[in-house]
């Protein structure tokens, strides 16, 4: 699909707190990111009505994705596990005697030390971990269901809950320690080093961003009431990415909710307007160089032109050069529809960008749905 450069533009906002007290600008012109979106189809002995949830990659030749797999309408799915091989994806056993369930996410510290968090029918943990040549189950933190694994600077982190309350977990040496939990939910986590990690959430105030540094949470509001961020990307101390929904609803038939995209700069966060009225930022992705690159918007729509259809569908993907925006729509795929979900996954030391997820099926099923660019 033909990609339409985009000039963000000013978009005032009464302050809901100090935080947000300034309103950033962004303009001047797009430069257009070479490559295009392309859909990668995964094994063919994967049956209908299967989904990826994440992937993690660690070089051209070398990824790993994971979903659930023949999921219907009375059963519960399998564990999909998915290795790129830098010509096609191929499926991978999972450990532990046969169980039916869902690998939710995927994480790695390098290479040969790689972790995958899921849920099996009765609702137990299931906690992978990879060792550079072969997957095994790992015991999981006792009373805990997991959501999601998140591995950055050599640390590992969990995000799960036991009991009905949230809980953060931190792999110390051979353990895992629990970590204390911001006020609100906890969706997504940015981790720099064991004193500097980023939390994007949500509290009953509004979308939340957190900072741990080693010893406490510093949290602040970034968004109005009922919205929220599930993805953060931090920069630099001066520079914080965070994404997600908005707070209110409003807007033509269904009131979708607009994305919510801000940015730190090291004292406040403001908001940054997107080429799209609709939506959810689902994920971020660094460039080789670490800064923003890549902005995934699930469901995204547009206002439709006057005397026509209310909403058009909007970008899929936005490429971030600095200083504006360039629009992205996901490529078409013989009978399906477009992606329900995209989450990123950069590919270290290139421009390739992994996006997984799960797309519409025929009469209201859902299919797996892997894009790549570059």
């Amino acid at each position: 699909m033909a990609r339409r450069p985009l000039l963000a533009t000013r978009a005032p906002l009464a302050a809901l707190c100090a935080v947000l007290a300034v309103v950033m600008t962004v303009a001047t012109s797009a430069v257009a990111v070479p490559g295009s979106w392309q859909h990668v189809p995964v094994p063919n002995q994967i049956r209908p009505q299967a989904a990826m949830n994440q992937a993690v990659a660690f070089g051209p030749e070398r990824a790993w994705a994971v979903g659930t797999d023949a999921v219907g309408r009375e059963a519960p799915g399998f564990p999909l596990l998915l290795r790129w091989d830098g010509t096609a994806w191929k499926r991978q056993g999972v450990p532990g005697p046969g169980w039916q369930g869902e690998l939710l996410s995927i994480a790695a510290a390098s290479p040969t030390a790689a972790w995958a968090v899921g849920r099996d029918t009765s609702g137990g943990a299931r906690l992978l971990r990879f060792d550079g040549r072969a997957w095994s189950e790992s015991r999981a933190p006792r009373g805990a269901v997991l959501d999601e694994v998140v591995a950055g600077a050599g640390e590992v982190w969990l995000i799960g809950s036991r009991d009905g309350a949230q809980v953060l977990l931190r792999r110390d040496g051979g353990a895992w320690r629990e970590v204390p939990v911001p006020p609100g939910s906890v969706y997504g986590l940015h981790v720099l080093a064991t004193d500097d990690v980023w939390a994007a959430g949500a509290t009953g105030a509004g979308a939340a961003v957190s900072h741990w540094d080693g010893q406490a949470w510093q949290q602040t509001i970034v968004g109005f009431p009922r919205s929220a961020v599930n993805s953060v990307l931090a920069v630099s101390p001066t520079e914080v990415w965070a994404g997600g929904t908005d707070g209110f609803v409003g807007g033509p038939p269904g009131r979708p909710i607009p994305p919510l995209l801000v940015r730190f700069d090291g004292q406040t966060w403001s908001r940054v307007a997107l080429p799209a009225d609709f939506g959810s930022v689902s994920s971020l992705a660094p460039s080789p160089s670490g800064e923003l690159g890549w902005v995934a918007v699930a469901r995204s729509q547009k206002l439709g032109p006057p005397g026509g259809p209310p909403l058009i569908p909007g970008p899929d993907f936005l490429s971030w050069n600095g200083q504006s925006f360039t629009e992205y729509g996901e490529p078409a795929v013989a009978g399906e529809g477009r992606s329900r979900t995209l989450h990123l996954a950069p590919v270290p030391g290139t421009a390739s960008v992994w996006s997984v997820g799960r797309a519409d099926g025929p009469e209201g099923t859902f299919a797996p749905r892997v894009l790549r660019f570059g």
